[in-house]
Formats: C-alpha cells, sequence, structure tokens
C-alpha cells in the first residue's frame, strides 16, 4: 500500500472500494487551486470528475504525479498539454454512461412519440383530455441516427426491439459493421428525407455544429420528430422553435442546449418540446460504471501496466524524438487533410512507408499519428497514438501498413490511401532539407505544398478559364489566394488544382466554386 490517491471530487463507493485495496485513498473534495498546490505533491494520482480544475499549476506541483483519471468522458477541465509533458497519463472513462444516455434517448422517444409528460401534467392539473394527448406508433418508423458510435448502436438494437427500421449516417463506420448491427448506411441528406424521428450522437465540432437547422429542418418528412441527448449546439435551437410552432416537425426532446441552464431558450415556452436538465448520465449505474473504471485503471498504471482510454500522447522515447518527430507530423496533416478530401464512410485505410523512413524502427508510432489526424477532425472520443489504432479498429475500418524501399525519386515518403463506400483518395508527402514537410501527390497528380493553413483543392477539366472563374469567385468573398499549382497527366483532360488561401473560404463560395463549369470536384480543407 505505498500509493497515494487524492480524489478531489465526489466518487462512488464501488471506485472508493476498489482503490483501497491496493492504495492510500484520501478524498478531499471542494480545494481551491491553491489547495491542490500545496497538497498535490504527496500522491501518486489524482481523481477527478467536473468538479476540479486540473491546471498546469496544480500539475506541476504534483513531483510524484503519475496518473490522472476522470470518472467521466469530458477531460476539459484537465490541462492535456501539461500532463503530457510531464509523462502523466491521463485517462477518462467514456463507456460508463452509454447505457444511460442510451436510455435517456429511448425514454425521450417514447415521451415524445406518446405525449406523456404533457398528459402527466395535464391530468395534475384534474384535467381529462384524452384527445387531447393522440399519440403515434414507433412500430415500423424509420429512425435516422446522426452519428452511429457507442451510443448510437446501443439505441438502433433498442429501436429495432420496437421494430423500427433504423439508417444511419457516420463517416467512420464501415457498411458492414452497420449491416451487422440491421442498419442501413446512408448520406445525411439522404437521412434527413427518410426519417420519421431523428436522434443525434455526434460530438459538437465545427462539422456538426447546427447539422440540424432551417435548411435540413425543410428537407425532412413533416412531422418529423428531433432528439438530442448528445451535445448542445448540434441543433439551432431558434430553427426547431420556428418548426416547431409551425407544425413542420411535430415534436422534439432535447436533454442539452447551447447555453446551460437555457433559461432564455425558446424552446421551454412550447409544449410540444421536452426538455430535461442534462440527464444523460445521471443514473446510480452510470456513476458506479464510471468510478469503477476509473479506479481500476489508476491501478493498473501505479503498478507498470496501462490504462484502458489514455486521452493523452505519451511523449516519444528522447532517441528517437529527432528522426521520428518530424515524420510523425506530417503523416498527422496527411491524416487531416485526406479525411477533408474524401466523402462517405471510411472503409480503409492503406499506409506505405518508402525509402530511408522504411528503415525507421518506430514506424507504428508514425502510422497512429496519421490514424489520430485522420479520426480526430470528426470524432468524440479523444484520439492519440495510444488509441488511435484501437478506435480505428472499434469503427470497422480495415488497416494495413506496409514498407518499402522504392521511394519514386525521394529520399523518403509516406503514401496514404483511404477508401469509402463511393471513392478512393491518395496522398504522398516526404521531409524535403532540414526536414520541411511536403505533400508531393494527391490523388495521384504532383504537387508541393506545404501542410498548413487553407487550401481549396479541385479537379476540372484541362481548359482555359476555369482558374480565373474560381478566382473571381473568391476574390469576391475576399479571400486571398497566396499561392498556386496545377498538376495534370495530359493536356485537355482533367487537371488538378491546389489554391494556397489566407482564410477560410465560406461554403455559399465553395457551391459557387463546384458549380463553375468544367469543375468535377472541389473541397476546402484547413490542415
Amino acid at each position: 500500500m505505498s500509493y497515494r490517491v487524492l480524489v478531489s471530487d465526489p466518487l462512488a463507493d464501488e471506485g472508493l472500494d476498489i482503490l483501497r485495496e491496493f492504495c492510500n485513498v484520501d478524498v478531499r473534495t471542494d480545494l481551491s487551486e491553491d489547495q491542490l498546490v500545496e497538497t498535490i505533491g504527496e500522491y501518486d494520482a489524482l481523481l477527478v470528475r467536473s468538479g476540479t480544475e486540473v491546471t498546469a499549476r496544480v500539475i506541476d506541483a504534483g513531483a510524484k504525479i503519475r496518473f490522472i483519471g476522470r470518472a467521466g468522458a469530458g477531460v476539459d477541465n484537465i490541462d492535456m498539454d501539461a500532463a503530457t509533458r510531464r509523462g502523466i497519463i491521463v485517462a477518462n472513462a467514456p463507456e460508463g454512461n452509454t447505457l444511460a444516455a442510451t436510455e435517456h434517448t429511448m425514454a425521450m422517444m417514447l415521451s415524445l412519440a406518446r405525449n406523456i409528460p404533457q398528459a402527466n401534467a395535464s391530468l395534475k392539473k384534474k384535467e381529462w383530455k384524452r384527445s387531447k394527448f393522440m399519440g403515434v406508433e414507433l412500430n415500423d418508423k424509420t429512425l435516422g441516427i446522426v452519428g452511429f458510435g457507442r451510443i448510437g448502436q446501443e439505441v438502433a438494437k433498442r429501436a429495432r426491439a420496437l421494430e423500427m427500421k433504423c439508417v444511419a449516417y457516420d463517416p467512420f463506420i464501415s457498411k458492414e459493421r452497420a449491416a451487422q448491427l440491421g442498419v442501413e448506411l446512408l448520406p445525411l441528406d439522404e437521412l434527413f428525407r427518410v426519417a420519421d424521428v431523428i436522434t443525434v450522437h455526434t460530438p459538437l465540432i465545427k462539422e456538426t455544429r447546427h447539422v440540424i437547422n432551417a435548411k435540413s429542418i425543410a428537407t425532412m418528412k413533416d412531422g418529423v420528430r428531433i432528439i438530442n441527448c448528445a451535445r448542445g449546439g448540434i441543433i439551432d435551437e431558434a430553427a426547431l422553435a420556428d418548426a416547431v410552432k409551425s407544425g413542420k416537425v411535430a415534436g422534439a426532446a432535447l436533454d442539452v442546449f447551447e447555453e446551460e441552464p437555457p433559461t432564455a431558450s425558446p424552446l421551454l415556452e412550447i409544449d410540444r418540446v421536452i426538455v430535461t436538465p442534462h440527464l444523460g448520465a445521471s443514473t446510480v449505474e452510470a456513476q458506479k460504471n464510471v468510478a469503477i473504471s476509473v479506479a481500476r485503471q489508476c491501478i493498473s498504471v501505479l503498478e507498470g501496466g496501462a490504462a484502458k482510454y489514455v486521452v493523452n500522447a505519451p511523449m516519444v522515447p528522447p532517441e528517437q524524438a529527432e528522426i521520428v518527430e518530424p515524420y510523425a507530423r506530417l503523416a498527422e496533416k496527411m491524416g487531416r487533410l485526406l479525411i477533408q478530401l474524401v466523402e462517405g464512410p471510411v472503409e480503409s485505410v492503406e499506409i506505405i512507408y518508402g525509402g530511408e523512413i522504411a528503415r525507421i524502427p518506430n514506424t507504428k508510432y508514425i502510422t497512429r499519428t496519421a490514424l489520430k489526424g485522420l479520426l480526430d477532425p470528426i470524432l468524440q472520443v479523444p484520439i492519440n497514438i495510444v488509441n488511435a489504432e484501437f478506435v480505428t479498429k472499434e469503427r470497422g475500418i480495415r488497416m494495413s501498413e506496409t514498407t518499402t524501399e522504392e521511394a519514386y525519386g525521394f529520399k523518403n515518403i509516406i503514401t496514404i490511401t483511404v477508401k469509402t463506400d463511393r471513392m478512393t483518395e491518395s496522398v504522398s508527402g516526404n521531409l524535403s532539407g532540414q526536414n520541411k514537410p511536403r505533400i508531393v501527390s494527391i490523388g495521384g497528380y504532383m504537387t508541393d505544398l506545404t501542410p498548413t493553413g487553407h487550401v481549396v483543392i479541385s479537379r476540372h477539366t484541362d481548359k482555359p478559364g476555369i482558374i480565373g472563374k474560381v478566382a473571381t469567385i473568391l476574390g469576391q468573398v475576399n479571400v486571398n489566394i497566396a499561392g498556386m499549382q496545377v498538376g495534370r497527366n495530359k493536356p485537355g483532360e482533367e487537371a488538378l488544382m491546389v489554391l494556397t488561401v489566407d482564410s477560410d473560404v465560406p461554403p455559399g463560395a465553395m457551391d459557387e466554386v463546384r458549380a463553375v463549369g468544367g469543375i468535377h470536384t472541389a473541397k476546402h480543407a484547413e490542415i
């Protein structure tokens, strides 16, 4: 019992009991930052929930700290950079609330279908208005699941037991994996068109903010029902309120809001909207599960083992850092670019190392960094080199890594190829003089691109006038072109254009670019 563990937020007894079998445990809640700094130096591990802010100052004071555990999913209250610099493993317990969030979603859906909260409130007022609360059956209805990770998959299992037809959208789930669960993967716009009930289970990132908005609601069925037990901000609440008032949306159920508490939300004033105060993970079982998970991970790390849900990347061994890190940074940039160029669920990822890089003993680190770049922009689960390969396999994405002496005229080259259900795209990169990263090929077209900042990448018919039209469109929205490259294999056939620009390109401008005659595809990416 030589290890000392500080628990600075309330933790379920089941987790504390596990810890006490192996460690000396002190439970001291409501500590200020100064108090934490004064005491943390005595401990080998720190376990928190959301109440403790684990700042860089706290971490620097923890001279003996080897593990920081978060009993729950979110780690926004922990300074990851400071922990990683110190070599401290940070882990969370993302699986602990899966069933709680799943069941809350199902409760919301059933309540929405049968008007249960409204009928309950009416009857408690001594009213007997049966006809006012006519509901609908879920049997034979189509449930659209936006985000098909752990929670989305569990919702699908239960919805199918109700004999609902389930369709889903998730760019990181293969069709084969979805089919195993009896679910059809669809593009997002098609899901919106066919679903009777829509539930969202995605992270809140740039691509998902207000993904349900006035424009997308207009494409949905009349009388659709919408549920959000994931993250506030995925739904444009003002647009949803207008749609419920107009009757386009028959009803909505929300557990999360753009601002919490949602005192100013127009949804609170609408009778056909069911609301709960962020209760998705609020079950006795969920709190017990996350406590047990983080306690077991803590003990494993202190005894020299690994944590299952590490959320920060370990440091590269010093003797390898000078060689490996530049390639790892390049690979991450390549993965981040690729995921913004492809469409559809990713089915496979192939990474080929050629030339000098093939002789590096630690390409696995580089591979996982490439997967981090590929997955991190869209997944809710924090992705790093520890869990990137695990998450890739969990999502049903096939993964291969090969080495070859062939470098196609370069000293070193990395080629990453991503296959989706709609397309295959590849990017090649290398390190030039002084380890400068370069993208040297996109889709088989030669380039010379520094992987940083904003780019517009298009394929078009190689004919006069197209480049000028695209430049005009960007100029009209004050997007400055910093550099331009055009690659082609034969004159007059397809060509690839890469524009380096100084700022983000508005979606409307990209729509105009895609509408230019001769443009086949056009994507904006931020590397």
